[in-house]
């Protein structure tokens, strides 16, 4: 365990008297982080909160916020544009994109429900067409990047791929996957779904070479909710028309720029949005460096998420999705009842666990319970979920 997480975990309010394993879905906050977001607040407040001197302040918390953010994927702050959460990131490039009748996009079969409706609603719109590949049946063995190459046809625009599945918790082989969509005669452009990957995996984007990377604050950075980004590689940018403008897209500058919007990331931005948390999630990032470097904490999660999948592999109850050891924090298992999963089963431990302040989820695709180890969980909480599963099940499947 590094020296001082434990007073390190005592900074986040919500992890008293719980066990928590959800960082998949929302990280806990720190003390500093709402902190920050009051003081924003009421110094926004002193400010104006219409005012010239609001305005000044308003514009330097985003650029510091693209700044902190920036050097924490190994890119530049022009690349990013702050947004609201992942599904918002990806929906700018999704119906930026200039579609054509025919035009074809790549799914994989472990996508988000909500960015497989964007994708189907374009194609009704613009008589697009899309495909999925089977990249679930690559967890226990397989090339998902062969699987991907595979899959692209001559008049594939677009992969929509996810760095991390957020159901199986697999990493993606993203640089080759990248390789494969631009050595095409029409080049392919790719759109990740980064929501389980930043805040938790080391990050250099420029030498990943993706064109559009949708984050957010609130899961593994454990900021608050409302906040997240649009990576762009610059050159990829060009491909895109804004679908929301606002103030925040505009430049009144028209010798500088003849088309009115900004230069940068900043034109896929809009309007008013809930600026102290911008301090937030500065504060948020800055109160991980506290605990080894980015490389540390990754290394540290999937030595305990591989602690959780090592112990869930001896419960006869239990079967892990993945049969090899994780590389992510993402564990997720599947409660059996006569040798077959059970959905029913698996809604039931995790009600029965939340009643012990003990906190998974299920999901639908597969249908199965989600665990997530972070750099914060501590080696006992994984003791004591394994042995509060093995004692319900117990008691209840004999």
């Amino acid at each position: 365990m590094p020296n001082g997480l434990i007073a390190h975990r005592q900074q986040f309010p919500a992890l008293a008297g719980k066990q928590y394993f959800n960082y998949g879905g929302q990280g806990p906050m720190a003390q500093t982080t709402l902190e920050a977001i009051s003081q924003a607040h009421q110094y926004l407040q002193q400010l104006g909160p219409f005012s010239g001197a609001a305005n000044q302040w308003v514009t330097a918390e985003m650029a510091l916020t693209r700044g902190a953010i920036a050097a924490e994927l190994g890119t530049t702050a022009d690349t990013i544009t702050l947004t609201e959460d992942v599904t918002v990131g990806c929906n700018i490039p999704l119906w930026g994109i200039p579609w054509q009748a025919g035009d074809h996009i790549l799914l994989s079969d472990c996508e988000h429900p909500g960015i497989v409706a964007t994708v189907q609603e374009i194609c009704r719109r613009f008589g697009a067409v899309y495909s999925v590949c089977p990249l679930f049946e690559t967890v226990n063995g397989g090339d998902p990047g062969a699987v991907v190459t595979q899959h692209l046809q001559p008049n594939t625009r677009l992969l929509v791929i996810s760095h991390i599945l957020w159901n199986t918790g697999q990493v993606l082989p993203l640089q080759t996957m990248v390789e494969a969509c631009r050595d095409r005669p029409r080049p392919v452009l790719t759109l990740v779904d980064a929501a389980q990957s930043v805040g938790s995996l080391p990050l250099d984007l420029p030498a990943l070479g993706i064109d559009f990377y949708a984050f957010t604050g609130h899961k593994w950075w454990c900021g608050p909710a409302g906040l997240g980004g649009l990576y762009m590689r610059p050159e990829a940018m060009e491909y895109l028309a804004p679908t929301f403008i606002g103030w925040r897209s505009i430049t009144t500058d028209a010798a500088a720029n003849p088309t009115g919007w900004k230069p940068n990331g900043q034109r896929f931005e809009v309007a008013t949005s809930n600026y102290p948390l911008l301090a937030g999630l500065r504060a948020a990032i800055a109160h991980q460096t506290e605990v080894g470097t980015v490389l540390q904490r990754y290394q540290r999660l999937v030595e305990l998420s591989q602690r959780l999948w090592s112990q869930l592999q001896n419960s006869p109850q239990i079967r892990p999705v993945r049969q090899t050891p994780p590389d992510s924090g993402l564990v997720s298992f599947w409660v059996l009842d006569h040798g077959e999963p059970s959905p029913h089963w698996h809604k039931r431990l995790v009600d029965q666990l939340e009643t012990q302040g003990i906190y998974l989820r299920t999901l639908q695709a597969p249908n199965c319970v989600r665990a997530c180890t972070h750099y914060l969980t501590l080696e006992s909480e994984i003791d004591e979920l394994v042995a509060a599963i093995g004692t319900i099940l117990n008691q209840e499947l004999g």
